[in-house]
């Protein structure tokens, strides 16, 4: 009777071991089943003005239009002026000001970030990672897998000041320099790489983090340095019209192929910039061998706005950000909320289900905007930096460092900055809680 009761009782512990171990499993599966595609898009040197679902109407852009029309579209989004800014900003979820100098040297990237960037979060979340196009996070040719440190299984991006971006580019892919891109165009490949990363992941059933950061439509400066790169055809590169069509075109490839992988409604698509339009873009080469650069202006809502790459006012650091995820977010949807690049890495993190807290960052989740809810901290002010100018705002005021202060509802355009002893109660307010900030963002 004894050992009846023993086995008995050994039975039940048999029994509750595997239906934990069960419930283990199951649970495992859930979070795993619960975590979509993410399909990250920065596209380079494209302002809001740019945009056709923004007001644009210089480049038409019908794929990227679509994508607001399935999804919720920003109107108070916000990158920093220049492109390196923005990067370290979005990778990191901090300002490049934390790092110190590490953070604000052109073409590199902080130590200090390694391990805790979007990359490695997502990869540590149980993602699959990719990053394709433009990195400028580092001499690819002198650090050939700096991409996989933080965060990256795969990726294929072009060598900056190494060689082309477009025609005849110069890639390296997953450590190695390709050997095959002569006569092909650099966005097609990075796309093909994309989509066969995405193939990939679905095949082995694991949720994919695909980060896009486009070469299109930055210019190609001085990519070769000692020489110049390929031409597009006749003697040119590309118009700045002609890139815009160019990326609208890549986002649509990228949308049919989530389509044609049966993961579309799987799939979280942000698409972003990361700064406004350049007031200029190279054509060609004068006889004289001088690279010839003709101003851009875009017209939107019928007017014309010059671009204003490198500027912190709206026209160098308002961009446009859309966000959609079938069924999940409101078709047609808008938001007025505050955003900003450090938003991205813990928004991607929440929606993901993977942990960011062991790290400070300046960046605040606006994930439950995503799904028709408020965020439990909303963003106050943004801060704005770039070769000595610093700015912090808030919705509708701005405060310089050296003390300009506009309003921002009825001074779009800053043309005149507010007289302190004139101020109502609630610019005495803004400037005094824009001023704060500034002040602790200086002592860091």
């Amino acid at each position: 009777m004894l050992m009846e009761n023993r086995y008995a009782r050994f039975k039940r512990r048999c029994w509750r071991l595997q239906f934990m171990v069960l419930m283990l499993v199951a649970s495992v599966a859930t979070a795993a089943d619960s975590q979509p595609n993410i399909l990250l898009i920065l596209a380079d040197d494209v302002g809001s003005d740019a945009i056709g679902c923004y007001g644009g109407q210089s480049y038409p852009t019908p794929h990227v239009d679509a994508l607001a029309r399935e999804g919720m579209q920003f109107s108070h989004a916000f990158s920093q002026p220049v492109c390196h800014p923005t990067r370290v900003c979005l990778m990191t979820g901090r300002y490049p000001l934390r790092f110190g100098a590490a953070g604000k040297k052109w073409g590199d990237f902080p130590k200090a970030a390694e391990g805790i960037s979007i990359g490695d979060r997502m990869r540590q979340g149980g993602y699959a990672t990719a990053v394709a196009g433009k990195w400028q996070l580092c001499m690819m040719k002198d650090d050939l897998d700096h991409p996989s440190r933080v965060g990256f299984d795969q990726w294929c991006l072009f060598g900056w000041h190494e060689g082309g971006r477009y025609n005849d580019p110069l890639i390296y892919q997953n450590g190695k320099l390709r050997g095959d891109t002569a006569g092909k165009y650099g966005p097609d490949l990075y796309v093909d790489f994309l989509i066969d990363f995405m193939k990939q992941s679905t095949q082995q059933e694991q949720p994919f983090f695909a980060y896009y950061s486009m070469a299109l439509c930055h210019d190609v400066t001085d990519d070769l340095r000692d020489q110049h790169v390929a031409y597009y055809r006749d003697g040119r590169w590309m118009t700045f019209g002609e890139m815009m069509a160019s990326m609208d075109d890549m986002l649509g490839r990228l949308m049919k192929a989530l389509q044609d992988l049966g993961v579309r409604d799987d799939t979280l698509v942000i698409f972003t910039t990361d700064n406004g339009t350049p007031r200029a873009s190279y054509l060609k080469v004068s006889g004289d061998g001088k690279m010839l650069r003709p101003t851009i202006a875009s017209i939107r809502d019928g007017e014309v706005v010059p671009g204003g790459k490198g500027k912190l006012d709206d026209t160098g650091t308002r961009v446009p950000l859309i966000a959609s995820w079938p069924g999940r977010i409101a078709a047609g949807s808008r938001s007025d909320a505050l955003v900003e690049m450090t938003d991205l890495l813990p928004t991607l993190a929440e929606v993901g289900g993977v942990e960011t807290q062991d790290v400070t960052r300046d960046g605040i989740s606006f994930a439950p905007i995503l799904f028709g809810q408020q965020r439990s901290v909303e963003r106050e002010w943004i801060y704005l930096d770039h070769r000595g100018k610093r700015g912090v705002r808030s919705r509708n005021w701005k405060l310089y460092a050296n003390g300009r202060f506009y309003d921002l509802r009825s001074d779009a355009g800053e043309k005149q900055p507010l007289k302190l002893g004139g101020l109502s109660q609630q610019g005495a307010d803004q400037h005094a809680m824009l001023n704060r900030v500034l002040d602790e963002l200086a002592g860091r």
